[in-house]
């Protein structure tokens, strides 16, 4: 079941305070591309292909969109199936490189249900040729989703909003949205909270000793990550 919208909880590691969607990292949301996503489109996609990459993916600065064109470079045709489209046209949708491009309805990085290579993003299955993590080869956005991070002020001191994305966040096309995973039940069946089942991401956005501090507060018990000291 979706989990309902509460207040954050508050806790602080070292200097930063941090402001969590508890109800959603202790959620047993999961990513059902592929098994039942009906993709961020205005209708509904039935073939589960497409997810939340039609848009294409935004870079957060020129280091990200660098990083991702980079990573490109490494990925071979066997395993990118628009490995010739990136060739002929860029990864780019613009010449502002500010996200990657659209082909055939999805992003270029896609590989569709049935492609022999691998069907999902090009630069995950690139990243686990190499024997690396996935967050060090894909634009931030990819990897973050469904966690939004925000930069706030709360009477008057700054706080960080660590919370699940909504509807709303995609502003103007909120409303043309037919489905959207964190607002649906469909999503909400995998086998373990979302602050285990996301842990990487969320150690890459808080840091292992925040996420570590984060587990005992919510689930009320050590997270196992690291070995006591004899």
């Amino acid at each position: 079941m979706i989990p309902p919208e509460s207040s954050p909880i508050e806790f602080v590691t070292g200097t930063e305070t941090w402001l969590v969607d508890a109800e959603f990292l202790t959620s047993t949301w999961t990513c059902i591309w592929g098994r039942g996503c009906l993709g961020i489109g205005d209708v509904e996609d039935q073939t589960h292909s497409f997810g939340c990459c039609s848009l294409g993916a935004e870079f957060a600065d020129e280091t990200d969109a660098a990083n991702t064109a980079a990573n490109a470079a490494c990925l071979d045709p066997d395993h990118f199936q628009f490995h010739a489209e990136a060739l002929a046209g860029g990864i780019f949708a613009s010449a502002e490189n500010t996200a990657t491009r659209v082909v055939d309805g999805a992003c270029i990085f896609l590989n569709r249900l049935g492609f022999e290579g691998g069907a999902g993003c090009a630069l995950h299955i690139g990243a686990a040729q190499f024997d690396e993590s996935p967050i060090t080869w894909k634009p931030a956005v990819c990897w973050e989703l469904p966690i939004r991070v925000e930069e706030q002020v709360v009477e008057g001191q700054p706080v960080t909003l660590l919370r699940r994305w909504h509807r709303e966040d995609f502003e103007e096309d909120a409303e043309s949205l037919a489905w959207f995973c964190t607002d649906t039940p469909e999503a909400f069946v995998g086998d373990t909270p979302v602050i285990e089942s996301l842990r990487e991401e969320l150690s890459e956005l808080l840091g292992d000793e925040a996420v570590a501090q984060l587990h005992r507060l919510l689930l009320g018990e050590p997270d196992g990550s690291t070995p006591e000291s004899s």
